[in-house]
């Protein structure tokens, strides 16, 4: 029993060190003024360098994704008005259509003399 405890503790233990050593290896912006060599110094600007290149790639990256989502976005929107411009103009249609009176006067204009009645 003992000895099952123990090796859990130590299990665990290991996993807590493991992931501290990941954190060590993050990239990031490095203060570069505390290394003493001139070879050293290089090294971590040019990490500097490196990381500040992949971080400006990556935004590239995603703000041109959002601005090609965004165009997508914008066309079919205006496939939507197009569609809806054309629903539009048939109900004005139909609706002119049920305005206009049946039969013969369907066709005579509206400002046309009337014919003298016959005696």
């Amino acid at each position: 029993m003992m000895r099952l405890v123990i090796s859990a503790a130590l299990l665990t233990l290991l996993t807590l060190m493991s992931h501290g050593a990941m954190a060590q290896d993050v990239p990031g912006i490095e203060i570069c003024t505390a290394e003493k060599t001139m070879e050293r110094r290089t090294g971590c600007l040019q990490s500097n360098v490196n990381f500040l290149k992949s971080s400006l790639t990556k935004a590239s990256l995603e703000s041109q994704q959002k601005i090609d989502a965004a165009n997508r976005q914008i066309d079919a929107l205006k496939a939507a008005v197009i569609g809806l411009q054309n629903t539009v103009a048939q109900l004005q249609g139909q609706v002119q259509a049920l305005g206009k009176p049946n039969g013969a006067a369907k066709d005579a204009p509206k400002d046309a003399p009337k014919a003298p009645a016959a005696k």
